[in-house]
């Protein structure tokens, strides 16, 4: 990865104009407008509201602000944050 944070795989289908098929990726979101690389959603978009990251991996607002929720909680709660 260089420093745009894109792989050479998503730098490929940019340049190309085609979506990525590698579904196996562990990168890989079934979103054709951004070549179904989060990576490219990042790139692109950069900050991205919830809604947004719901429309994008195909789950309701509410969801995506449920595991935001869970995941600040298990942050704060971390022993590394408490050294």
């Amino acid at each position: 990865m260089k420093r745009d944070g894109l792989r050479e795989c998503s730098r490929v289908c940019m340049r190309k104009n085609t979506i990525c098929k590698e579904a196996g990726c562990r990168l890989w979101i079934d979103y054709k407008e951004d070549f179904n690389c989060c990576l490219v959603s990042i790139y692109e978009n950069g900050n991205m509201t919830l809604r947004q990251i719901g429309d994008r991996l195909g789950v309701s607002f509410a969801r995506i602000k449920q595991i935001e929720t869970e995941t600040l909680r298990k942050i704060r709660k971390s022993p590394l944050l408490n050294d």
